[in-house]
């Protein structure tokens, strides 16, 4: 639908867009996507062999036998999935992980949506991390510069999204205000 309203907007509201220009539109369009297409696959196809392999499994175990502290886990978790986030698929390092790091948190007292938060933002972070950074890619392959130029401009939001991610980690109303109104 947003492809559609963006193309519907790009030939007839802004003009930018004509009959011309279309299929090399197109054409880039659809480079760029294969581009991120087979980034996602080769992310899943990672997600398989760690989930066979149960490397998620060994982590977590790994995670409780150092540590009850509530503080330290949630760095060691934040640290994970970082990592994870910077060679996987949001989706599947989410499928794979949720079932295996929530009765983890949960009992340490973290509201299953403040942890939903918490991974949603460390994966985000993932996005633009190389060497997978799929937004790299795609900002690359738009902006038609190195991946290492775009990398190195990247690295001062890195830095305030892990501030970000600090602060919603450990100030939990942050997160928890607005869905404490929907309860």
């Amino acid at each position: 639908m947003a492809a559609f309203y963006g193309l519907i907007v790009g030939l007839f509201i802004h003009k930018e867009i004509t009959i011309k220009n279309l299929l090399p539109a197109m054409v880039n369009s659809a480079a760029t996507s294969s581009m991120i297409i087979v980034l996602m696959a080769m992310a899943q196809i990672f997600g398989s062999i760690m989930s066979i392999e149960r490397i998620p499994t060994m982590v977590a175990n790994a995670i409780l036998s150092l540590t009850t502290s509530k503080l330290l886990i949630l760095i060691l978790i934040n640290i994970l999935l970082l990592i994870v986030g910077t060679f996987m698929e949001a989706l599947a390092a989410i499928i794979i992980l949720v079932p295996l790091l929530l009765p983890i948190v949960e009992p340490l007292g973290v509201d299953p949506i403040h942890f939903g938060v918490i991974m949603v933002l460390n994966l985000a972070i993932g996005f633009v991390t190389p060497p997978v950074g799929v937004n790299l890619f795609v900002a690359s392959g738009i902006a038609k510069l190195k991946l290492a130029d775009i990398a190195k401009a990247a690295l001062p939001m890195l830095g305030l999204m892990i501030l970000v991610l600090l602060v919603v980690t450990y100030f939990p109303p942050l997160s928890m205000t607005l869905p404490a109104f929907v309860k």
